[in-house]
């Protein structure tokens, strides 16, 4: 199998394990979602750990964070991650993944504009057409709804502002999400002592399910760990191996699933509102990802025909 294929699969494989991620958090209904969200980030951090241990690169942790630059960089990328898993875990737990899913479909055309505001990348004229159909698409959901989609918009936002953060920062995904996950670990440790052993109220203490109270329920959240850091080592591993436009397109199979679940598995409604929205955002990626696909060939066309060049000059 060539090196492609091989970061294709991992990066179907990684997707699918986050289109299918509701059905695992469901699990954890009984469990409050901030305590999800503490368990999910302690356990990720020690299998990140792991992996830099055993490749000999957790001194790589210290270097990083000495830097006051990106020390400030990936604990706001950190914050920035925490909120959107916190988000999509409170989602899934109230049967919402229906706007989960379409927070995650809009995602890349709000990156797009992001890339247009922050970089001063440009945008094509499919590229704008798409992000139209998108702005449509939400503001159809609002008046029909008479509530704008909250929970769409922020899974979107979030997840493009932590991707332009994460732009800017010199370092391989799995050891900046380390690094991230390590700054706000503090946090999360304090809050599961509070809920556990402090016996703060109102935290998670006394419910059903709760860590140490139910052996199942024990194993799924030191089962979130896994869950987290698994596709981040995927998408790590396909990235270098593919094209973004490629690994762009397969993206979208993570809120396809996620759609799936919500419509078959956990048979949320489909509101006339949504569908609506939903045809115009798939129409809208179609412009967006037939751009990307178009842009990488001739940008593969470029390289080559420059090699020719420089081949032809020697």
């Amino acid at each position: 199998m060539s090196a492609s294929a091989k970061g294709i699969w991992a990066m179907v494989l990684a997707c699918t394990v986050w289109g299918l991620s509701p059905i695992f958090y469901r699990a954890l209904a009984d469990v409050p979602p901030l305590e999800v969200l503490c368990h999910r980030s302690i356990w990720s951090v020690v299998i990140f750990a792991a992996v830099l241990g055993l490749q000999g690169r957790l001194a790589e942790i210290g270097a990083l964070l000495r830097e006051r630059r990106s020390l400030l960089l990936l604990a706001l990328a950190g914050v920035i991650i925490s909120v959107n898993w916190f988000l999509f875990i409170y989602a899934t737990q109230v049967d919402l993944v229906t706007e989960s899913s379409l927070g995650y479909y809009i995602f890349p055309l709000v990156a797009v504009l992001f890339g247009y505001v922050f970089f001063g990348e440009r945008l094509s004229r499919p590229q704008l057409a798409a992000v139209g159909l998108a702005a449509l698409a939400v503001a159809i959901l609002a008046v029909r709804l008479g509530t704008v989609p909250w929970i769409s918009l922020a899974l979107a936002i979030t997840f493009a502002a932590y991707a332009a953060i994460k732009k800017t920062i010199a370092a391989g995904p799995v050891l900046s999400v380390t690094a991230e996950i390590l700054i706000v670990l503090p946090l999360a440790v304090i809050w599961i002592w509070g809920a556990h052993g402090a016996g703060w109220s109102g935290l998670g203490a006394q419910d059903p399910g709760a860590f140490g109270t139910d052996p199942a329920t024990t194993a799924l959240l030191v089962a979130s760990g896994a869950m987290t850091a698994g596709p981040l080592i995927l998408l790590s591993y396909a990235t270098r191996r593919i094209a973004l436009a490629t690994a762009g397109v397969v993206q979208y199979l993570n809120p396809t699933l996620q759609f799936f679940c919500a419509m078959v598995l956990f048979s949320e409604p489909l509101t006339p509102a949504h569908a609506l929205a939903f045809p115009l955002i798939w129409l809208a990626l179609a412009f967006y990802s037939v751009d990307s696909l178009a842009q990488e060939r001739a940008a593969r066309k470029r390289a080559r025909a420059a090699g020719t060049s420089a081949a032809t000059v020697r």
